[in-house]
């Protein structure tokens, strides 16, 4: 049934639009599913990756930096929905400061480097085809900020989901939108090379590229680190942060021993009964931050000489056609890293960078500490710690996971965190004006709809 499973797989990706290079590069992950492989990494096979470079001890000449910059493009992965925090549509087009978006910022920080270096430095989204019309009109109010002969973005592409019982297409009557997936973000390599945008920055004189999360407002354009780069001749580099006790979920670079080459493990390429080792912030002591560095020139010889087919590893995850109902069909989801390509590449290296460089949001706990007064905005259009370390969010999610039972419930903004190192929430309480938190505070579970009054002063 795999065969025809295969062909059935194709035809549907024909149909739909896809592009034949991204049909190749599924072609390849279908035939690495069929023949059993999970994408795990025993931690037996992997040693930890201890002493990366450090950008704090890193020299490099201010005219180098220039020029690295000069010649550097910024991607920003922008395919998100932010269905986590329930919404439908781009997350990047979230309030986080001032009325401004995720989008509004990115545009801020790229004009603000533009200012103060003189680089052109594009900006190129990677959309999915649920967040290419709202996000191009959003970053088109932002003048200025398209560089003439290049486009604003690209398209993710798309591929079927697969039934686990016999790797067919699944077919979901109810809702066939549910029959697609994202490929993961690993298909930005695909996407870029057949979009054509890859060849266009290249004939454009760009070298290098920046890319990053669109939900990651820490990374900035940075000449330090582009003139790090273009003075290793590395083709590829990854930014690391030093793990905390926070954050055991993400990804982390290490060192295959049979080989010596620097790999990624994410989450779902760890066995269950070895996710201690994964979640150890001492014994794997970096994480991997998915900003990235790329030499354009050297991935574009990778693809074209590799038919777009990359070869990185394989995330293969298994759910439900319908993620809200447990009784639909189970299937599996191909997927792949943007980050895994560090082990397609000889040479490719890495550079631990401050934690400025990372600060994404995944759910409401991150936004509130984004949106509070433990952050400032920046010169340079970043969004930066103003306190020595930033508080510990846990709000209630029955009450608090999605956008509107949040915006709900801090009707006035969020409260004062400056002084805080934690708040803990449990129950439904909804804040007043001016309140302030100090310390470490815990809110039980009234077992009602409680509030906090205006201008209280919540102490631990």
């Amino acid at each position: 049934m795999s065969a025809e499973g295969l062909a059935q797989a194709q035809q549907k990706m024909r149909d739909g639009g896809v592009t034949q290079a991204a049909i190749d590069v599924f072609t390849h992950y279908y035939g690495e599913l069929e023949a059993g492989a999970t994408g795990l990494i025993r931690e037996g096979d992997i040693a930890p990756l201890r002493e990366p470079a450090k950008l704090e001890d890193v020299d490099v000449d201010d005219d180098v930096a220039r020029e690295a910059l000069s010649k550097t493009a910024i991607i920003k992965l922008n395919g998100g929905l932010g269905t986590s925090m329930g919404m439908d549509r781009a997350k990047s087009l979230l309030p986080v400061r001032d009325g401004k978006s995720f989008l509004d910022l990115i545009a801020g920080q790229v004009r603000t480097a533009r200012k103060a270096t003189g680089a052109p430095l594009p900006l190129v989204l990677m959309n999915s085809f649920r967040t290419q019309e709202d996000s191009l009109r959003a970053l088109g109010a932002n003048p200025n900020i398209q560089v003439d002969g290049l486009p604003l973005d690209f398209l993710q592409n798309r591929e079927p989901k697969l039934r686990v019982d016999d790797l067919t297409p699944v077919e979901w009557p109810p809702d066939p939108s549910l029959e697609w997936c994202p490929p993961g973000h690993g298909d930005i390599y695909t996407a870029l090379l057949a979009s054509g945008v890859l060849e266009q920055l290249l004939d454009e004189g760009f070298r290098y590229a920046s890319a990053s999360n669109s939900d990651n407002l820490g990374a900035v354009p940075d000449a330090r680190i582009a003139g790090w780069f273009a003075s290793s001749g590395a083709p590829y580099a990854a930014e690391l942060c030093t793990r905390t006790a926070a954050d055991r979920k993400g990804g982390h670079l290490a060192i295959r021993k049979s080989d010596g080459q620097l790999i990624l493990r994410d989450t779902a390429q760890t066995d269950p009964g070895e996710m201690h080792y994964f979640t150890d912030e001492h014994h794997h002591p970096f994480f991997h931050t998915n900003n990235l560095w790329w030499d354009l020139e050297k991935l574009h010889a990778a693809l074209t000489e590799r038919g777009a087919v990359l070869g990185l590893p394989l995330i293969r995850n298994r759910k439900n056609v319908d993620p809200t109902d447990p009784e639909s069909p189970e299937v599996y989801q191909i997927e792949s890293a943007m980050g895994a390509a560090i082990e397609v590449f000889e040479g490719a290296t890495a550079i631990a960078v401050g934690r400025d460089r990372f600060l994404p949001v995944k759910t409401t706990n991150d936004l509130l500490t984004l949106r509070s007064d433990a952050y400032r905005l920046a010169d340079d259009g970043a969004l930066r710690l103003d306190v020595e370390k930033a508080p510990l969010i846990d709000l209630d999610s029955r009450f608090y996971k999605t956008m509107g039972a949040f915006d709900a419930r801090f009707p006035h903004g969020p409260p004062s965190l400056r002084h805080a190192t934690s708040l803990t929430v449990r129950g439904d309480w909804t804040f007043g004006a001016d309140v302030v938190v100090r310390g470490a505070v815990t809110l039980e579970d009234t077992g009602e709809a409680s509030t906090v009054p205006d201008g209280t002063v919540l102490e631990g």
